[in-house]
């Protein structure tokens, strides 16, 4: 029997995330593992008048590419896939991983000379989304490999996700605009504030946010949501950081990192584990070093890490930093082939202020 959680998020996904409308052209992406949710998307979109062409990869594909392909076949991005995110109106990205290690074994430069590569349609997709030409979401189709990685049962798991995407069973649209509309109020606090400073265990950061808006994230990129972010000033990050939890990337792990910024680029990086992989990876490009976006989680419905960034960046009581690849809509100009979301508890003697006024407290809000 088909679990009803699973249409429910797929009509999620189509109504509101990326509210398909008759006409639509849309890119509907995953692992054949998520088929369930692929078709119920695929349905959801056929009801509201859209096109969906499905494109769906099977098991262990990354690992035969990365092991076979040649520096050119590295480097070779394909022209229907370019044509496609330059011209169709919504993708739908979901995720479903058999196993999410594959790649611990594969050459870190490999990886980075392929994501070099794909930088070029990480650029289109940002562009169009911040000129509001392409809608755009990601969500999760819960897996064994998933919930073995937040140390789980399959079905504790499901309840999991789907709890943080469907808090409203009967009315989930209605939960995400009562949310939306929770948050603007703090991002409408933050309009004309000019620094950030970081305070929590081996952290203290200062970033300069002028001019740069912070985003409301209310289950329109990504399901689940929960977030409010925005884009420092590219020179502007100084001081250093320790992120609590494993910063994962490419099927590696990598835990204990701390972070030194200078100038807005990061100069040491040292980590307890996975450090060779941190220092390649930081090193795709010039602006890898760099911060392109610094939020702040706010999704009750996540209080634990389970080694899954669209759900880890949104802990709430947390905090994230990305290196690397910023969006344009929240007045980032740093490019990268990286986005690399690296995490912070502040449930423990964590501090966010905002030109000098106590914004975040013990993982809470301080501000009425």
């Amino acid at each position: 029997m088909a679990d009803p959680r699973i249409d429910k998020l797929a009509g999620l996904l189509v109504e509101y995330s990326v509210g398909i409308q008759r006409g639509d052209r849309v890119i509907i992406e995953g692992d054949t593992l998520s088929e369930p949710l692929l078709t119920a998307i695929y349905a959801n979109v056929l009801k509201a008048g859209g096109h969906p062409f499905i494109l769906s990869t099977p098991p262990g594909i990354e690992e035969i590419f990365y092991k076979n392909a040649t520096d050119e076949q590295l480097n070779y991005i394909h022209q229907p896939r370019k044509l496609a995110l330059e011209t169709y109106d919504a993708h739908i990205a979901v995720w479903g991983e058999e196993n999410t290690r594959a790649l611990t074994n594969i050459n870190p430069s490999r990886m980075a000379i392929h994501r070099k590569a794909r930088s070029e349609l990480m650029k289109i997709v940002m562009k169009r989304a911040a000129a509001k030409e392409l809608r755009w979401t990601a969500a999760l189709f819960p897996t064994n490999a998933a919930a073995q990685d937040a140390e789980m049962s399959l079905s504790e798991y499901e309840d999991f996700v789907y709890g943080a995407c469907l808090p409203d069973m009967n009315d989930p649209i209605g939960y995400w605009q009562r949310f939306s509309s929770h948050q603007q109020k703090i991002v409408e606090w933050l309009k004309g504030k000019r620094e950030v400073r970081i305070i929590a265990p081996e952290t203290n950061l200062r970033l300069d946010i002028t001019d740069r808006p912070f985003i409301n994230c209310d289950g329109k990129f990504n399901m689940p949501d929960g977030e409010i972010f925005t884009a420092p000033l590219e020179e502007s990050a100084e001081g250093h950081v320790y992120f609590t939890y494993p910063a994962i990337y490419g099927g590696r792990e990598v835990s204990g990192v701390r972070l030194w910024f200078a100038g807005g680029k990061v100069v040491k990086a040292t980590a307890e584990k996975g450090e060779e992989f941190l220092h390649k990876t930081l090193d795709t490009d010039e602006g890898a070093r760099r911060v392109g976006e610094f939020a702040i989680g706010t999704n009750s419905g996540i209080t634990r890490f389970t080694r899954q960034i669209l759900f880890d960046e949104k802990i709430n009581g947390s905090f994230h930093l990305a290196l690397g690849m910023g969006y344009p809509e929240s007045g980032s100009k740093n490019e990268s082939g990286l986005h690399w979301d690296m995490v912070c508890d502040l449930r423990s003697g964590g501090e966010i202020w905002v030109d000098d006024e106590l914004l975040y407290k013990d993982g809470k809000f301080a501000i009425s």
